[in-house]
């Protein structure tokens, strides 16, 4: 059967939800045993379930590969789609939940690992005072994983960080359908040795670093400096490479060489002596990623704004100058 018929066979009143939810587990999960356990049904239960499912749209949804049983392709288009679909009911729900007064719900957040300790804490009291019905739930995790755990729902709101001309930015066609909002901006410094020769001198110009050897993250990770250093004019020689902040403040307070860093990820915790940092003038956008129309979600529509004051207040001032 093909798309069209599916679709067409897809407005019978008889398909539930929790049958969507189910195929997009069974998605999810790799395995209709592991889809069981993952929502807490009986397999016997979840294969009866797509028995009935199969009958009422006229094509098998599930099919066996060996010993396993795994989704045809019209199993992987309701899976597709079943996102779009239980976000757009929960947020009805969420609405007619706030009509009738009732403001119990669980947000699900992802985020990335400098805003654990600076925008997190906050948020969560935040949360606790002005809206204490809600329960947050909070996962730390790097911006393709945060996005791709929107997309697979498996968290309702992801915070994620973008660099202006990234080449590994993960909010193009990873987060294709689904909504990315700007929710603040976090600030680049440049981490000196104290002793610096340079320390003392604003604003700095990077073509002035260019002979210093100069600390990275991972491949993946540092194609911003390598952007930022390109327009100055040359090719930063990367002598350490680390993602750990604090093994790169400690190397750079030894007088092992230079490095950028955020703002947020310097505020994460106590600043090294030894080290002098010096705002630039290239910086990171911050987003918040959902679902399309999970703002209408009551729930998720208070945590997103008490996400946007929450990194309002981390990223203004949030570490010193020097």
């Amino acid at each position: 059967m093909d798309a069209v018929c599916l679709c067409e066979r897809m407005t019978d009143p008889d398909l539930d939800v929790q049958a969507l939810r189910v195929v997009r587990a069974i998605a999810d999960a790799g395995s209709l045993t592991a889809a069981a356990a993952q929502l807490g049904y009986s397999q016997p239960a979840l294969s009866q379930q797509m028995r009935r499912l199969e009958q009422r749209l006229g094509v098998a949804v599930v099919e066996r590969a060996g010993r396993r049983l795994r989704l045809t392709e019209a199993g992987r288009i309701l899976a597709r789609h079943a996102p779009a679909v239980t976000t757009a009911l929960d947020a009805a729900a969420g609405e007619l939940a706030a009509l009738r007064g009732l403001h119990q719900a669980t947000v699900r957040l992802v985020g990335f690992p400098s805003a654990s300790p600076t925008v997190v804490p906050p948020l969560v009291a935040r949360l606790a005072r002005t809206a204490p019905g809600i329960t947050l739930t909070y996962v730390e995790a790097e911006p393709p994983e945060a996005v791709a755990a929107v997309r697979e729902d498996r968290a309702d709101i992801a915070l994620t960080f973008s660099y202006p001309g990234d080449p590994h930015d993960p909010h193009g066609a990873s987060a294709r359908g689904l909504a990315v909002a700007d929710v603040g901006a976090d600030e680049l410094l440049l981490v000196l040795p104290a002793g610096h020769p340079r320390a003392g001198v604003a604003p700095p110009r990077l073509a002035d670093f260019a002979d210093d050897d100069w600390i990275a993250g991972c491949p993946r990770c540092r194609g911003h400096l390598l952007a930022v250093c390109g327009r100055a004019g040359f090719t930063p020689r990367i002598a350490f490479e680390t993602d750990n902040i604090a093994a790169v403040e400690s190397l750079v307070a030894h007088g092992t060489g230079v490095a950028t860093l955020p703002r947020l990820a310097v505020a994460s915790f106590p600043p090294l002596p030894g080290i002098h940092t010096v705002p630039l003038a290239h910086g990171r956008t911050l987003h918040a990623v959902t679902a399309r129309g999970a703002e209408r979600v009551p729930a998720v529509a208070v945590v997103l704004a008490a996400v946007r004051e929450a990194v309002a207040a981390a990223t203004v001032g949030g570490a010193p100058a020097a």
